[in-house]
């Protein structure tokens, strides 16, 4: 497989890197409260985006104290579902939606749905904090955890301390509702079929506390949910260099396991968010505030182009 292929599942990633790395004068602005908000946030849909919506409610909050925020995350299936039948003004997904959801989303409304970039998560391969093992190929994370390889020792993957090298390893993932299990599943493991040895866990943080408690653990979760039990691996391609999941090498494009997460919105194209309720929840998400709460959850938040560029879709003036 060849790395420029891998990579263009996060081509995307690179739009404009250093614009988000602060090297231009432009700047998200900081929010301020407008009138006439009133009413419920109801949010559906992705686990690993729990915290984030959680946070931006409170802040929300803060300027609407009259507004009430209401997130449930089973994980980014339950999102599309939501927001067709109306059960939710948000849908949060750490995937794009598949075209089988987004064709039925624009058969109930006669136009598709709207997906804004809120944030970049560098999905992480975690291991315990203990363990010798400092870096891992694509190639073998494939082997590791898909039906593509046999069931793998330590010693598989280059450890030689005594403790590890002839230990099974064992495997912690989501569940199959999760956006983060087919983002992985899609990228990781190269599109095979997981292992039937993969212990899945209802949630995120699940599975980092899965591996913490397991000294012969291994799994992958948002590096937003990293703890002090777990260690992050470097990622290589090719055998190429093996990079960390940080800002820097997230959004060049060089850890090739990064994405955006999602916040979809039910928008007619024609006439934009109409009601004080939504747009100014978006515009809260776009502001220093509101990319200050990405970076205070662990994640990074998105170039200055693409805040202006959802803001655009949504019919919104963005005013920077």
């Amino acid at each position: 497989m060849r790395a420029k292929k891998l990579l263009s599942a996060v081509a995307a990633l690179a739009v404009i890197p250093m614009v988000a790395m602060g090297a231009t004068k432009d700047e998200l602005p900081v929010y301020k409260a407008t009138s006439g908000v009133s009413g419920t946030i109801t949010s559906i849909g992705s686990d690993t985006m729990n915290n984030l919506m959680t946070l931006w409610g409170e802040e929300y909050t803060k300027f609407y104290p009259s507004a009430k925020i209401s997130v449930e995350g089973k994980g980014s299936s339950t999102a599309p579902p939501a927001l067709i039948e109306g059960q939710s003004n948000f849908g949060p997904m750490s995937r794009a939606m598949k075209s089988s959801e987004v064709d039925k989303f624009e058969a109930q409304f006669g136009y598709k749905p709207t997906a804004l970039r809120t944030g970049i998560d560098a999905l992480a391969v975690y291991v315990h904090k203990d363990c010798p093992l400092e870096e891992i190929s694509i190639e073998d994370i494939t082997n590791a955890f898909s039906v593509a390889g046999p069931e793998m020792t330590w010693g598989d993957l280059g450890v030689t301390d005594p403790a590890y090298r002839t230990r099974k390893v064992n495997l912690y993932g989501r569940n199959s509702a999760s956006g983060t299990y087919g983002y992985f599943k899609k990228v990781g493991l190269q599109g095979n079929d997981y292992k039937a040895s993969v212990r899945e866990q209802p949630g995120s943080s699940a599975v980092v506390q899965g591996v913490t408690t397991d000294r012969f653990g291994m799994g992958y979760s948002g590096l937003g949910y990293k703890t002090a039990g777990v260690k992050a691996l470097k990622v290589s391609v090719d055998g190429g260099d093996a990079y960390p999941a940080d800002a820097e090498h997230a959004l060049s494009g060089e850890y090739p396991i990064a994405r955006f997460l999602y916040l979809y919105v039910n928008v007619d194209p024609q006439s934009g968010v109409q009601d004080a309720l939504r747009r100014e929840f978006i515009r809260l998400i776009f502001s220093k505030q509101g990319q200050e709460v990405v970076a205070k959850d662990g994640y990074f938040p998105v170039p200055v182009a693409v805040a202006r560029e959802d803001l655009e879709n949504c019919r919104i003036e963005p005013g920077f």
